[in-house]
C-alpha cells in the first residue's frame, strides 16, 4: 500500500435534502494547486455526482465524502438487532438500502426510514422515535467514539433529526455507493488499491481542526477564514473575496487536507480498525 501515490484530491459535501437539486452540495478538486471547485455556481443533483464520479473522476483520486459510510454494528452486534434481513457487512447494508428504496427518485431513501422495521431504530421528525432507537443521542459506530475522544461531536447515523445530524446523507450515500461497488473502491471496507482511485469517509471538522480551527468553529464563512486556514495546511489560497457559503468552503479546504492527510501512513492504520470493524462499520479517514 503506497498511500502517498494519489495524484488528485477530491472533497464532496453531499446532501440527503429531499429532491432533486441541493445548495448542499459541493465538489472540490486538487492536485498541486490551490483547490478549486468542479462546477462553481452549479446546483449539484446526487445522480450528477455519481456520473461525475465514474466518468470524469481524474485518475489517481483520493475522493473524501462527508457522510457515515456504515451504521453502528460492533456495539450490538449487528445494524438492526432482531429484524431477520439486518445485513452481516456494510455492502450488503448499501444493497439492502438501495433495493427497499429503489422507487425512491433522486436516490433519497425515505422508503427505508418509513419501512415497518427499519423504522424502529431510527428517530425521525415529529417526535417519532423508534423503540430500538436506544435513546439519547442515539448508536455510535466505534469511528464516532475515535472521533468524540479527538474533541468532535459526531452524530449517529439512526439520527435524522436536527441540524447537525447526517443520518440522511448517509443513506442516500450509502445508494451512491451501492452503484459504484466494482468501480470504485471505499476504503477500508475495500483494500486500499496499488493504482487508481478509491473513496474515503471524511469529517470536515477533522480537517478544520488540522487547519487550527476548533470543532466548535470549524465553518468557515468568508474567503479570509477560509485562506488562513488553507494557509496553515500549506496550501496556495483560493481566489475571492466577502462571503463563501460553508458546504463549499468545508469541500475546498478538506481537499488541500486529504492532499496532506493522505501522506500520513498512521491515519491509514488506526489502532482500532480491525477486519471485523472495517467489514461492517467501516473508518472516518483521520480519526485516530
Amino acid at each position: 500500500m503506497r498511500p502517498g501515490r494519489f495524484r488528485h484530491f477530491a472533497a464532496i459535501d453531499w446532501s440527503g435534502a429531499a429532491g432533486e437539486r441541493h445548495r448542499g452540495i459541493a465538489v472540490a478538486l486538487c492536485a498541486d494547486g490551490p483547490p478549486e471547485l468542479v462546477r462553481p455556481g452549479h446546483r449539484w443533483s446526487r445522480e450528477e455526482v455519481l456520473d461525475w464520479l465514474v466518468t470524469d473522476l481524474p485518475d489517481d483520486t483520493l475522493v473524501g465524502f462527508d457522510m457515515g459510510i456504515s451504521l453502528a454494528f460492533a456495539d450490538r452486534g449487528a445494524y438492526f438487532p432482531g429484524w431477520a434481513e439486518s445485513p452481516a457487512t456494510a455492502p450488503e447494508l448499501w444493497a439492502l438500502v438501495d433495493r427497499i428504496c429503489m422507487n425512491d427518485p433522486h436516490l433519497a431513501a425515505t422508503s427505508l426510514v418509513d419501512h415497518a422495521e427499519a423504522a424502529r431504530h431510527f428517530r425521525r421528525h415529529g417526535g417519532r422515535e423508534g423503540d430500538l432507537f436506544g435513546g439519547g443521542r442515539g448508536r455510535l459506530r466505534l469511528t464516532e467514539h475515535a472521533q468524540e475522544a479527538m474533541g468532535c461531536k459526531p452524530c449517529s447515523n439512526f439520527n435524522l433529526v436536527g441540524a447537525a445530524q447526517v443520518g440522511k446523507s448517509s443513506l442516500t450515500g450509502m445508494r451512491l455507493l451501492h452503484r459504484l461497488q466494482g468501480r470504485l473502491p471505499v476504503w477500508p471496507i475495500d483494500p486500499l488499491p496499488a493504482a487508481g482511485s478509491a473513496i474515503v469517509e471524511i469529517y470536515t471538522a477533522i480537517a478544520a481542526m488540522a487547519a487550527g480551527r476548533s470543532a466548535a468553529r470549524s465553518k468557515m464563512r468568508t474567503f479570509a477564514q477560509l485562506n488562513a486556514a488553507l494557509a496553515v495546511l500549506g496550501s496556495d489560497p483560493v481566489r475571492g473575496s466577502g462571503a463563501i457559503a460553508d458546504h463549499a468552503s468545508d469541500a475546498l479546504l478538506t481537499a488541500a487536507w486529504l492532499r496532506r492527510a493522505a501522506r500520513e501512513p498512521a491515519l491509514w492504520s488506526p489502532p482500532l480498525l480491525t477486519p471485523e470493524i472495517a467489514a461492517t462499520e467501516g473508518w472516518t479517514f483521520g480519526a485516530r
